[in-house]
C-alpha cells in the first residue's frame, strides 16, 4: 500500500537520534577552539565541573533532538501543489514550497544514519541559496516514494509506491557511468591544487592564531623552528617547503577525491540522469537535462594523456557565492563517458561554430597587473629598504617566468564559439575548461564598450543565466552585437519552459 502524503508525516522513531548527534556536531563546530585546549591543558579547568557541564550538556541536547522529532511533519498539499513543511524546538515555524520550483531532490545517507537504516532527503529550489527543506531520518522506500511525488508531480495517475517501485528497480540495473578508483585517483593527483592550497592556508592561520590566542604567545617556542631552518639557505629552504607542500597537497585532494566520489555511478532513468556515489556519506541525486544551464568541461595537459576529465553541472542558483556549491560534479569519466553525458542533456554532442578570438590588448593588460605592478612594488621596497637577501631576486625571475607563461596560455586559450544551438566559451591556462550553454537558456545579454576600444571596435560580453554568467572580453564588437541581438530577439519569442 502506497504512502499518503497528503496527510502530515512524521520522521522515522529513530530519527531523534540523528538530531541529538546532529545537535553535537553543530556545538563542537561552533566551540571546536575550546574543546582543543582543554584538551591541551586538560588541568586549567577542574575535572568535576568540565563533568558536570558535560552531563548539562547531554541532557539539554537530547531534549532539543525530541522537540525536534515532535514538532517536524510534511505533507504534500495536492490541491495547491505545494510541500508543505512544519517545523521548530519551541516556536514552530511552517515553510510551503511551490512543487513548481523544486530545482532538486537528493537522497543522503551518513555513516550514523547508515548504522541506524534511515536516510535524509535534501529539497533544493531555484533561486535559493541552500537547500530549503532536510528530512533526516526516513526509510529508503519512503525516501524514494516522496521524490519522485516532488520531481513528477505533475503526473497524478502515478501511485507514490509504483514510482518507488520504478525507481528501486532503476537503481538495480547496471549503470552507463561508473567511476573506477584509479581514475579517481588520477583525479586528486592532478587536480584542485591551488584549491587545496587556499584550504591548508586558511585552516593552518586559522589555528595558528586561536592557539596563539589561548596560550597568550608564551608557549608556543619558535626558537627550535628557527635554529632549524637556519641550518639552509633561502633557496634550500623553499625547496624544501615545496615540495612538503606538493606532497601534503596530493594526499589531501586523493583523500577528498576517494571520500567524497568513492563508486560513483550514474545510471539513465526516463532521459534523466541517477547520480550516486560517496564513501561514508552517500548521495543520490537524479539530474534533468531540462534544468541545466551550463555544463562546464575541464581537462589539464596530464588528464588528457590519462584520457580522465571532470564534468561540472549548472543548475540554478540564488547566485553567484551559491554556484560551487550547488554544482554536480562528475570527475574522472573518459571522452566517450562524456559525451554520452552531453548527449542526454543536450540531445547530441554540442558543436563548436565561429570562433571569436580576444584582441591582444587582453594580454597586456593581464600582464600589466600580474607583473608589472608587483615589480614595480617590489622595486619600492628594495630602494627603501636597502636590505634584500640576493637570492630573493631569482625568485623574482622565477615569478616573472612563470606569470609570463600563464598568462600566455591564459590568452591564447581564450576562445568563444557560437553556433545556432550552442555557445562554447573555453578558457584557462593549465585546467582549460569549456562552458557550454543553449540560447534559450540565456536570461539577459550585456555588452560593453569602453570608449577608448570604440575605435578598436573591440568590447567585452556577458551572458546572464539562472546558473551563472559567462564572459568574454575584448572580441570583435561587431559581431558581438549582432549575435547579442539574436539572442535576445530568441529570448523574447522564446517559449520554453525549462524551470
Amino acid at each position: 500500500m502506497g504512502v499518503d502524503f497528503s496527510e502530515p508525516q512524521k520522521q522515522s522513531a529513530v530519527g531523534i537520534v540523528v538530531m541529538f548527534f546532529d545537535t553535537i556536531r553543530h556545538f563542537i563546530k561552533a566551540f571546536w577552539v575550546f574543546l582543543v585546549v582543554y584538551i591541551l591543558k586538560p588541568h586549567a579547568v577542574g575535572s568535576l565541573y568540565v563533568f558536570a557541564g558535560l552531563m548539562v550538556l547531554l541532557v539539554l541536547f537530547a531534549i532539543i533532538a525530541y522537540l525536534k522529532f515532535r514538532n517536524f511533519t510534511f505533507f504534500l498539499d495536492e490541491r495547491n501543489d505545494e510541500f508543505v513543511i512544519t517545523e521548530g524546538i519551541l516556536n514552530k515555524s511552517r515553510t510551503t514550497i511551490n512543487l513548481n520550483k523544486i530545482q532538486q531532490v537528493n537522497i543522503k545517507q551518513s555513516l550514523l544514519q547508515k548504522i541506524i537504516g534511515v536516510h535524509s532527503l535534501d529539497v533544493d529550489t531555484a533561486g535559493s541559496s541552500k537547500e530549503e527543506v532536510v528530512i533526516k531520518a526516513i526509510s529508503h522506500d519512503i525516501a524514494l516514494a516522496l521524490k519522485s511525488r516532488l520531481l513528477d508531480h505533475g503526473d497524478g495517475r502515478m501511485e507514490a509506491v509504483e514510482q518507488a517501485t520504478e525507481v528501486k528497480a532503476i537503481e538495480e540495473t547496471k549503470p552507463f557511468v561508473k567511476i573506477s578508483f584509479s581514475s579517481l585517483l588520477k583525479m586528486g593527483i592532478t587536480s584542485n591544487y591551488i584549491k587545496s592550497f587556499l584550504l591548508l592556508l586558511a585552516f593552518f592561520f586559522s589555528t595558528y592564531e586561536n592557539v596563539q590566542h589561548f596560550y597568550n604567545d608564551t608557549s608556543i617556542d619558535t626558537d627550535q623552528i628557527g635554529h632549524y631552518t637556519q641550518r639552509f639557505n633561502l633557496f634550500e629552504m623553499v625547496i624544501i617547503v615545496l615540495v612538503l607542500l606538493f606532497a601534503v597537497i596530493i594526499v589531501v585532494n586523493v583523500f577528498r577525491m576517494v571520500f567524497r566520489y568513492f563508486n560513483y555511478t550514474i545510471q539513465k532513468q526516463q532521459g534523466s540522469l541517477l547520480l550516486s556515489f560517496g564513501l561514508l556519506n552517500t548521495k543520490n541525486t537524479i539530474l534533468k537535462p531540462e534544468r541545466v544551464q551550463i555544463a562546464v568541461v575541464t581537462q589539464n595537459y596530464f588528464q588528457k594523456k590519462m584520457n580522465i576529465l571532470q564534468l561540472r553541472i549548472k543548475q540554478a542558483t540564488a547566485g553567484e557565492k551559491e554556484q560551487k556549491n550547488t554544482a554536480i560534479e562528475i570527475p574522472g569519466c573518459n571522452e566517450l563517458e562524456r559525451d554520452e553525458i552531453l548527449k542526454l542533456i543536450f540531445h547530441r554532442v554540442p558543436e563548436r561554430g565561429l570562433m571569436l578570438k580576444p584582441n591582444w590588448r587582453k594580454l597586456g593588460f593581464a600582464v600589466f597587473l600580474t607583473i608589472i605592478i608587483p615589480i614595480f612594488g617590489f622595486y619600492l621596497v628594495v630602494r627603501y629598504s636597502g636590505n634584500v637577501d640576493p637570492q630573493l631576486y631569482y625568485f623574482v625571475a622565477a615569478y616573472i617566468g612563470v606569470l609570463a607563461i600563464l598568462q600566455y596560455f591564459k590568452f591564447r586559450n581564450s576562445r568563444i564559439f557560437i553556433h545556432d544551438d550552442f555557445i562554447i566559451k573555453q578558457s584557462g591556462a593549465w585546467d582549460i575548461s569549456h562552458e557550454i550553454i543553449e540560447p534559450e537558456k540565456i536570461q539577459a545579454v550585456t555588452t560593453s564598450q569602453l570608449f577608448w576600444h570604440k575605435s578598436l571596435n573591440i568590447g567585452s560580453l556577458t551572458l546572464h543565466t539562472a546558473g551563472g554568467n559567462v564572459s568574454f572580453q575584448l572580441g570583435n564588437f561587431e559581431t558581438i552585437k549582432a549575435y547579442a541581438n539574436v539572442w535576445l530577439y530568441e529570448l523574447e519569442t522564446s517559449d520554453s519552459n525549462w524551470m
